[in-house]
């Protein structure tokens, strides 16, 4: 078992996977609220462990950054690790004073100009979605611990560097204004699409930073 980018054996993974995109996120995600962690995946050095949340086994892996990178980690986890749900934690930077530095956003869609999926299965949808089973579960979490929700649709970018064609309005007031975009991230588009062409969840959690 194992493939080019995930040394770790059938089984290592458990059924729910968090991923930020960053493998020293993972880790200290892993080392500060996990019983227990097990390293079972270091390729490339994007870290994926195991462990216990409260009794429950739940599994920690890096994405990495952009589309292409979190549609493959997660393609394998759904196709060849028996995972089922994966929820995207992330940092996003915000389109809209409703959406404060700290705050959290949840995912009811994501928008991109991508090709991914139009690539990877002929899906032409230019907003991919969320599990709505994951979002509830997410928003009873939140609910739960008394923390606010902003939720709506995200923009996934391919392109973190973008340049000023001058144009006004600009690209992200464009995208906020007739999208309906909150947030930016470059992520979860791709996850999305992963799951729903391979039958499983995904969901995603975003700090505005």
């Amino acid at each position: 078992m194992g493939t080019p980018h995930n040394e770790a054996k059938k089984g290592d993974f458990a059924k729910t996977v968090l991923m930020p995109g960053d493998p020293l996120r993972s880790k200290f995600i892993a080392e500060n609220f996990l019983e227990n962690p097990v390293l079972v995946n270091n390729v490339r050095g994007v870290q994926g462990y195991t462990g216990t949340y409260k009794g429950k086994r739940v599994s920690v892996m890096a994405s990495g950054m952009g589309m292409p990178s979190i549609g493959i980690y997660s393609y394998e986890l759904y196709s060849q690790y028996g995972v089922e749900n994966i929820i995207r934690i992330g940092s996003a930077g915000s389109y809209t004073p409703k959406a404060k530095i700290f705050d959290v956003v949840l995912a009811t869609g994501a928008y991109s100009e991508s090709n991914y999926a139009v690539t990877q299965s002929g899906d032409t949808d230019d907003i991919q979605k969320p599990s709505e089973e994951l979002n509830n579960a997410l928003r009873a979490s939140a609910k739960k611990q008394g923390i606010p929700l902003i939720e709506g649709t995200i923009h996934s970018s391919d392109v973190f560097y973008r340049e000023d064609s001058g144009a006004r309005p600009t690209y992200w007031e464009v995208l906020r204004d007739e999208k309906g975009c909150l947030a930016v991230e470059m992520e979860s588009f791709a996850l999305f699409h992963n799951a729903k062409v391979l039958g499983k969840h995904a969901a995603c959690i975003l700090t505005i930073s």
